[in-house]
């Protein structure tokens, strides 16, 4: 057997090219560009390349960006300022701060200081909540993509057993409630695993859709995967032998029936999913009157 490649590099062409013809007539109708305001703070390397994709990724569709950079010193009373001359902007319609931040930020304290209708990442309280109930505002733009790749290929989540491995607030957890909730996309039965849980090689054995979200490179091996399973990648980390993900792709490929590589997996849709929130916020704040 060999697995069935999910390209969502070629997927996220498609919502993008979509999302360019939405985003120029919504502009012509309504006057009003859509903005999107990143704020970096620090001299991460990786963290700026992200940024810029993000960037790229705007103009390609006509939405505009912003960015403000911040300096690796900057106090919790700077970036919360920060966000509340962003909130109050009305040229501005979705906020995002670039992860990691330095250490003497908390980024709890950010997104909660965020405007809920411009926190197009979805990690402010309320719109967890809303996630969790079932009524998303904005879906997480990572759990968002892993949806629109299984639904593009025709992989349905209904009464099928998804394992997530990882918990983290940015996939793992959302992801989980994003599977369950009711629905064509949902219905899901998840078993989320992390570090403390044990026997997680036959937890993950049981999955017919693995998700693998642990930033530990080539951790899950073939022994990890049930023959025919669907495998989704979200990891990704430079080695010296290039761009790896959690899954030791040749060697599960042999095993699953679909799956994603990296890079060109997952990846490319986050950012498409960004976009896609951004003028989702956009729609709903001039609607409101609030632009």
């Amino acid at each position: 057997m060999s697995a069935t490649i999910l390209d969502g590099k070629a997927l996220a062409r498609q919502i993008r090219q979509r999302l360019r013809e939405q985003v120029a007539q919504w502009v012509q109708r309504h006057g009003v560009r859509p903005c999107l305001a990143a704020v970096l703070v620090g001299e991460d390397p990786a963290s700026h390349v992200y940024v810029g994709k993000k960037q790229q990724a705007c103009a390609q569709v006509g939405l505009e960006s912003r960015l403000i950079e911040l300096p690796q010193h900057t106090s919790p009373s700077q970036l919360l300022e920060c966000l509340d001359e962003l909130n109050a902007d009305p040229g501005v319609h979705g906020i995002l701060v670039q992860l990691p931040l330095p250490e003497q930020l908390n980024p709890d304290e950010v997104f909660e200081r965020m405007d809920p209708r411009k926190d197009v990442d979805g990690f402010h309280p309320e719109n967890v909540g809303r996630l969790v109930q079932g009524r998303p505002r904005f879906v997480p733009c990572t759990p968002g993509g892993i949806r629109a790749l299984l639904d593009h290929y025709g992989i349905s989540t209904q009464g099928r057993h998804v394992v997530v491995l990882g918990r983290s607030p940015i996939v793992g957890k959302p992801l989980a409630n994003l599977l369950l909730a009711r629905g064509p996309q949902g219905d899901a039965t998840v078993t989320v695993c992390h570090s403390r849980s044990a026997h997680l090689t036959q937890l993950a054995k049981q999955a017919d859709i693995l998700v693998a979200a642990v930033g530990r490179p080539r951790f899950v091996g073939p022994d990890m995967v049930r023959p025919g399973a669907v495998v989704i990648d979200v990891g990704i980390t430079r080695t010296q032998q290039g761009l790896v993900g959690d899954v030791d792709f040749p060697a599960v490929a042999q095993v699953a029936s679909y799956i994603t590589p990296v890079p060109g997996g997952v990846g490319p849709l986050t950012v498409a999913m960004l976009l896609q929130n951004t003028f989702q916020a956009a729609q709903a704040l001039v609607q409101d009157g609030n632009s």
